[in-house]
């Protein structure tokens, strides 16, 4: 017996996709305010101490962010044109650069956990130790469900889920990846610039 899919038309994707990336934004907007919280927990923490980090806290290795953060924004721009790719209709450019970005995601979060290791500070260690491994950690975790997720919608367009014409997965995770990337930039100018 053959089962019958359901494939809506033209109008009805549109709607739903209208709906679902409203409902994303709403999101993403979300995941700002639990970041902006942590922020300005961090912003408030250091400015009351009179000197920051305090005393006997070695600041985390600038080279090392900085070569991470080459990585990730490395990641963004793999990750677009992934995204070009599928919008012109060119499943290898989505397929190479989408595993790409799954790769530079993946060494990114290599890099965040070697630092974890050879940092002379814990997260229990002081107010610096806990934000610092607050907020890294929170952002390196929304990384890792970023390549979860770009993974899913890899195998789902392998599978025929995703079109030139419908790419609605694709264009969340696309501004999934570039959000995870608005958020390093923040964090590493709080970390290891100012």
């Amino acid at each position: 017996m053959a089962t019958h899919v359901y494939v809506p038309s033209d109008a009805e994707y549109e709607e739903v996709r209208g709906q679902r990336l409203l409902g994303f934004l709403f999101f993403l907007i979300s995941d700002c305010v639990i970041f902006g919280d942590f922020i300005f927990s961090y912003l408030y923490l250091r400015n009351a101490s009179p000197v920051w980090p305090p005393p006997g806290i070695e600041r985390p290795y600038l080279y090392l962010a900085a070569v991470n953060s080459i990585v990730l924004f490395g990641s963004g721009a793999t990750m677009h044109y992934a995204m070009e790719g599928m919008r012109h209709a060119r499943l290898r450019q989505f397929v190479w650069f989408t595993v790409a970005t799954i790769v530079l995601g993946s060494m990114f979060l290599g890099g965040q956990a070697y630092e974890y290791t050879h940092l002379h500070d814990t997260w229990s260690g002081s107010t610096f130790g806990a934000s610092f491994f607050t907020l890294t950690g929170l952002h390196g975790f929304h990384v890792f469900i970023g390549v979860i997720f770009l993974i899913t919608v890899l195998i789902q367009t392998l599978r025929g889920t995703y079109t030139q014409q419908r790419h609605f997965g694709l264009t969340a995770a696309t501004l999934y990846w570039h959000f995870v990337d608005v958020i390093w930039v923040a964090l590493f100018f709080l970390f290891y610039i100012y």
